[in-house]
């Protein structure tokens, strides 16, 4: 066996350990939150020792970061695949909407999101992590692509940050809200018709008019 088949093979088994870490640290921080997971838990459960734990992630905050990078990883690939253009601006925001929607309609993020509720505050830290993740890059993302339609004179000329702030929250107005408030009865609407009525609003107000 030559010496970098080898290291290949050092290397995919290294990267199977930290990801299989990863996992476990996710379930444990969704289910226990951040300040009851400790770091002799996961290795624990690892079936390895901390000194392991540790050659992979120096620090608790590190785990959770690797964490959340896992969460939103495939996420914002699709947001990408999404803002490709075709169809118009409309149809492209559409698709942007339904990715967003379902994502954190998801029983991780929505975890995830009572869990940085819960304990951003103790630790500023794992909010910030979080907050710039997550939700700043989604924002960016968007803002990047209205600055294009701005540009380009199918939008309004206006703050791209603004506009993606509304497009996002008018996204959130619907079955979202209703989801994280318990709304009794279950959601009044469906995440398909919430983004339909998101992209008709967001036109009206940044849409050319004729």
């Amino acid at each position: 066996m030559s010496d970098i088949t080898t290291r290949d093979q050092r290397s995919r088994r290294k990267e199977d350990r930290r990801e299989a870490i990863i996992d476990i640290a996710k379930r444990s921080f969704l289910e226990q939150g951040f300040a009851e997971t400790s770091m002799s838990t996961i290795a624990a459960r690892c079936g390895g020792s901390k000194t392991t734990l540790w050659s992979h992630f120096p620090s608790k905050e590190d785990l959770f970061q690797a964490f959340v990078d896992r969460l939103v990883g495939d996420f914002s690939e699709a947001l990408d695949e999404a803002l490709l253009t075709g169809g118009g601006t409309g149809a492209t925001l559409k698709r942007f909407g339904d990715v967003f929607l379902a994502k954190i309609l998801s029983e991780d993020a929505r975890a995830l999101k009572r869990m940085i509720a819960c304990e951003g505050h103790r630790f500023p830290a794992l909010a910030k992590a979080f907050y710039e993740r997550g939700p700043a890059r989604t924002r960016e993302r968007l803002a990047r692509y209205i600055a294009d339609e701005m540009a380009t004179g199918r939008l309004r000329v206006g703050d791209s940050e603004i506009a993606a702030r509304q497009f996002l929250s008018l996204c959130q107005a619907g079955c979202f809200s209703d989801v994280i408030w318990h709304r009794v009865g279950g959601p009044s609407s469906t995440p398909g018709r919430d983004v339909e009525t998101a992209v008709e609003a967001f036109l009206r107000i940044w849409g050319k008019s004729e």
